[in-house]
């Protein structure tokens, strides 16, 4: 190659960062983790994105699939590893087991949050996505000193759908790895009073818009179901990002990550004299009172799983359950 070649592909790798470097026969490997509320059948999104016809029953702890799927005819079959994470925020520390140093290039998070259950949706979120940016914090940390270049790509990455003109550049702290938020049981929420469903939607709006994170609202409707799809293929097997947006709070919030602005969200729905009474020390703590006064939240220890899963018939062994009876006698 010559010099103007050399530069030339520079360009267009920067122009268009999504794009992956694929040589000919080369197989992706990308992963995305799905995580939410208790019982909030993320696995039920991931059937339907697999469009099988099965009823999935409720995920325990950590589940794997996977996926595949070919760029182009008689080409070998790129693979997405599909981790779920069950039991809502009970069990978080399990995602030290799919996130790693040797996948962390690859890796995406899918938040889905229970539209239906306002009153935990707020410590559903934060528990979850704050252990999980630690981890990938201290997986950081550590390739800083192992792989440096690896360890700033990542970083670089966090801010490709933000474009150093957007006016909210220094405004926002992007999750430091790809990040969908799912709002779950859209028809249930849309049965909602029109200030409980604003007040909601323009919160998941500022935390979709402040984490650098794409927002789209679901239900059993295939239209929607397509929809959340479309955001998983991207992040699964690089798929074109769709840039259509939906802002209307009658209608389900779509809007991929970077498309939107805090002067569109506008200020937390509260009064000028509510917000002054207010001490906070970051715009996301500010959000969250004004939230939590409409919906307070349950008790930590309320969202656990309080059922015992060896009690469970599917997952009865005999030669285990003898031996545990044993024990217990």
């Amino acid at each position: 190659d010559t010099l103007w070649d050399l530069a030339i592909a520079e360009v267009e790798k920067r122009e268009n960062p999504d794009k992956d470097e694929v040589k000919p026969g080369e197989v992706l490997e990308k992963s995305i983790l799905f995580m939410g509320n208790k019982n909030g059948s993320i696995l039920t999104k991931l059937s339907y994105f697999f469009f099988r016809e099965e009823s999935p029953k409720p995920t325990l702890a950590l589940e794997y699939t996977f996926g595949r799927r070919a760029r182009r005819h008689n080409t070998p079959k790129d693979v997405a590893h599909f981790w779920e994470l069950g039991g809502g925020t009970s069990l978080v520390e399990l995602i030290r087991i799919p996130i790693t140093s040797h996948n962390i290039r690859s890796f995406a998070v899918v938040l889905v949050l229970d539209l239906s259950k306002p009153n935990e949706l707020w410590t559903t979120m934060e528990s979850l996505l704050q252990v999980t940016r630690n981890h990938v914090k201290k997986i950081l940390t550590k390739l800083e000193k192992t792989n440096p270049e690896v360890a700033a790509e990542i970083k670089q990455r966090m801010w490709n759908d933000l474009q150093r003109d957007h006016p909210d550049y220094a405004l926002v702290d992007p999750f430091p790895i790809p990040l969908v938020i799912i709002g779950s049981k859209y028809d249930i929420f849309h049965e909602f009073d029109s200030e409980r469903r604003k007040i909601i939607s323009k919160t998941l709006r500022f935390v979709s818009h402040y984490y650098g994170a794409s927002l789209v609202f679901t239900s059993k409707s295939e239209a929607l179901l397509l929809k959340a799809r479309a955001l998983i293929n991207h992040l699964a097997f690089g798929y074109d990002k769709s840039k259509s947006v939906s802002v209307d709070p009658s209608k389900p919030l779509f809007i991929p990550a970077g498309l939107d602005s805090m002067s569109q969200i506008g200020p937390p729905p509260a009064s000028d004299s509510d917000l002054g009474k207010m001490r906070v020390n970051t715009p996301l703590e500010l959000w969250k009172k004004v939230f939590e006064k409409t919906f307070p939240p349950k008790n930590f220890c309320d969202l656990q799983d309080t059922k015992d899963p060896a009690q469970d018939t599917q997952y009865a062994e005999y030669e285990v359950d003898a031996m545990r009876a044993q024990k217990n006698q």
